[in-house]
């Protein structure tokens, strides 16, 4: 039959199109050749089929089958029998749509159609251009050297390809080490063993020498739920081998090394340009300190050798991060003087990793941090800033720093008791909080009403907590809070307030029920006027009702009071602070019994009995119900009771309370 040739031209500005179309047994196959200043471009194409190929669903624009998929694995190779010349159809079946025409490029240069919708930073030198020529032949991409077309990433990869992978938990590190691998084991259907398992910041990690075991382990990702709730991420990264420690025989010659280098009259080790130590070289031991494994054989040898060292020279060592020298301050804590000088630091925010060493003197010179920095103020208040006590920087001397901590440590004095300011206000506040808080845990705080001023106003606040509310043991007051460093809306925080004693009472009634333990207030009074008076109110008290009934909670008031009648206050302002009592307060919380209130403190009594209550009251200056409980206490013995009296009363030991009468 005689071949027919039809030639049809196309141009686009600077492009001309020529296409060729030729029958073949199963149809028609064409191709185009573009010309492009000069260039030409050779490109196969088969979209042209026979009936029998019309009106089926293809992949992409084409809607039959491809003219080259009904050949056989021979047929497919550029230039193989049934081809028609050269054949770039590998590269047509990139799934991407990035069609390159450099095959037929005459003078050699590359060519690819511009693909708008690619992905971007494809380069024909790069990682998925060497992929394509590989030595595996034709076929899908990435055959590698089986000789054989396979999926992307084929060859060994299809049989659990060797590489090493590091498994990354974020978060890992509050995780128990042995409860995370057996969850992880359990849903993984592939054994592994973890390698060289560690944590470092939040996150847990380990090696695993496997891409199938690695693969396996990314699938079950967000698929292991902890003891709070929350979905255990596991993400797969390829990886350079992990770095094993150093054999004993390294070890043993980096410390002889090492014990050359230590000056023991200054108490100084010089590691300068370790690597290329002569000893060390000379039996072919590697100690590069940017490496961890062997910065951290270096801080096991100092902890065990010379914990006492004062000055460590660590320059020249390509030093680029100090992750791997955190510990240095737990393992030589006398360090005054450390040398970084030409190093490969980029940043200043490295030396937060060493910030809790105490130097007086650092090197930095020759790191690319120093060329960040505008002048030389800037650089050394950087740098200070980290390290306080700074006295010298590369060499040079820094004015005296200004610094308020304490180097020996201290111990705070116990807190001191309240502060009245006077008998009267001592008085005057003492009865207003016993009548107050006998009405705020009677169970009704409705009478509370006559407490507050019309236009008083309350607010309440808790610790900020970026934890759920609904796991927090202070979610009862959660919605409510006011707390100015977590609400920023002008809006939020004028509902948060209540205005008005209707709406404060109400309000409060709404709040958990609550025991105050009187017993232990501390009162201090801020501001006290004829016409105001401000006092702050601190103690504990517990809920007795609810979900979170007996847990015990600490609290601070702020109340803004000014006269009401003759002897009465009237609050204007109210502010409550609620947080976790301490384990502290819980113990001491309740130990001396609060008196309870009753209509007739002074139960009947013998006429002896009596007489003896009223005069150790007037004596005291106690009340009724404190005088009889000490006089129970010491069987009425009224020496016994004056001199216990007398004792807790110089300690310190008897409430405000006891004596309101």
């Amino acid at each position: 039959m005689e071949r027919a040739w039809r030639m049809a031209f196309r141009f686009h500005r600077t492009l001309a199109v020529t296409t060729r179309v030729r029958p073949s047994p199963d149809g028609f196959s064409s191709e185009r050749e573009v010309f492009n200043c000069g260039r030409f471009i050779r490109e196969h194409d088969d979209r042209v089929g026979g009936p029998q190929f019309r009106n089926r669903k293809g992949r992409g624009p084409f809607r039959a089958r491809m003219h080259s998929e009904h050949q056989g694995p021979r047929q497919r190779h550029r230039g193989g029998p049934g081809g028609f010349g050269p054949n770039p159809r590998t590269r047509f079946e990139d799934d991407d749509g990035d069609v390159p025409m450099g095959d037929g490029v005459q003078d050699g240069s590359s060519q690819r159609r511009y693909n708008p919708y690619g992905r971007p930073g494809r380069r024909g030198d790069g990682r998925f251009d060497r992929d394509r020529k590989g030595s595996g032949g034709p076929g899908h991409r990435g055959g590698g050297a089986s000789g054989g077309g396979g999926e992307r990433g084929g060859g060994a990869a299809a049989g659990g390809k060797k590489g090493w992978f590091k498994i990354i938990i974020p978060y890992g590190k509050k995780y128990d080490k042995k409860w995370l691998l057996s969850a992880l084991q359990n849903l993984c259907p592939v054994p592994f063993t973890p390698v060289k398992f560690s944590t470092e910041g939040h996150r847990a990690q380990f090696y695993i020498e496997d891409s199938s075991t690695a693969n396996a382990l990314q699938k079950i990702s967000r698929k292991i739920t902890d003891m709070e709730g929350y979905k255990v991420i596991v993400i797969s990264n390829p990886c350079a081998p992990p770095l094993t420690d150093l054999k004993p025989e390294e070890m043993d010659s980096l410390k002889q090394c090492m014990s050359k280098r230590f000056d023991g009259s200054q108490q100084a080790l010089d590691l300068n340009s370790i690597r290329t130590d002569p000893d060390l070289v000379s039996q072919n031991t590697d100690i590069i300190l940017n490496r961890k494994h062997c910065m951290h054989a270096v801080l096991k040898i100092i902890e065990e050798n010379i914990p006492e060292l004062v000055s460590l020279n660590l320059g020249s060592n390509k030093l680029y991060k100090l992750d791997d020298m955190a510990e240095l301050a737990s393992k030589a804590p006398n360090l005054k003087i450390l040398n970084l000088s030409h190093n490969e630091l980029r940043s200043e925010r490295e030396l937060d990793k060493v910030k809790g060493l105490k130097l007086v003197e650092l090197w930095l010179d020759h790191n690319p941090l120093c060329d960040y920095f505008k002048d030389q103020p800037n650089y050394i208040s950087a740098i200070r800033e980290r390290f306080p006590r700074l006295l010298k920087l590369d060499g040079h001397d820094l004015p005296p720093p200004i610094v308020f901590d304490v180097e020996a440590p201290t111990v705070i004095p116990p807190c001191k008791g309240s502060y009245f300011g006077s008998d009267d206000i001592k008085i005057l506040i003492l009865r207003f909080l016993q009548q107050y808080f006998s009405v705020y845990d009677s169970g009704d705080r409705q009478p509370l009403l006559d407490a507050y001023h019309d236009g008083a106003s309350f607010s309440l606040s808790m610790p900020f907590s970026a934890q759920n509310p609904a796991r927090c043991s202070l979610g009862e007051y959660h919605k409510d809070s006011r707390n100015l460093k977590r609400l920023k809306d002008p809006t939020t925080r004028f509902r948060l307030l209540k205005h008005t004693r209707l709406n404060v009472v109400a309000f409060l009634n709404e709040l958990p029920k609550t025991q105050h333990d009187t017993a232990c207030f501390n009162v201090d009074v801020n501001t006290y006027t004829n016409t105001l008076l401000s006092f702050t109110v601190t103690g504990v008290f517990k809920e007795v009702d609810g979900k979170s009934r007996d847990s015990v909670r600490a609290f601070s008031r702020v109340f803004i009071a000014v006269p009401a009648g003759n002897t009465g206050l009237c609050i204007v302002n109210d502010e409550l602070f609620v947080r976790n009592a301490t384990t502290e307060e819980i113990r001491r919380a309740f130990a001396a019994p609060a008196p309870t209130p009753s209509s007739s403190p002074v139960p009947t009594l013998t006429a002896p009995q009596q007489e003896m209550l009223n005069t150790f009251s007037l004596k005291s200056g106690m009340n009724l119900e404190w005088s009889q409980k000490c006089l129970l206490d010491m069987e009425w013995d009224f020496d016994k009771a004056a001199h216990v009296f007398t004792q807790m009363k110089a300690q310190g030991k008897i409430p405000d309370v006891a004596f309101i009468k």
